[in-house]
């Protein structure tokens, strides 16, 4: 009895893993709490975790070179009013 109730609690968890494994999509948002350490190719700054640094918050994407943070989702028109990216963190 208690084998077949133990068989029945792991085919209900598997199951419920299998359902709701999350998809993929081609225009994926940011997450909540940037963990990523790398930083994908933009056309101006550096990679903040090649440099050393690291994120003031775990939101942050982006130090602007007034020092002026950034928690943006797209890279286009990051830091345009604060003189440019100086460091990206996603």
């Amino acid at each position: 009895m208690f084998a077949r109730l133990a068989a029945s609690a792991v085919a209900a968890t598997v199951a419920g893993l299998v359902l709701s494994a999350p998809t993929a999509s081609a225009a994926t948002a940011l997450p909540a709490n940037n963990t990523a350490h790398h930083c994908v190719h933009h056309t101006t700054g550096l990679c903040g975790w090649t440099h050393h640094q690291r994120p003031k918050n775990k939101t942050e994407t982006a130090k602007c070179k007034d020092a002026s943070l950034s928690y943006s989702r797209h890279s286009q028109g990051t830091c345009s009013h604060h003189h440019g990216v100086k460091y990206w963190f996603k």
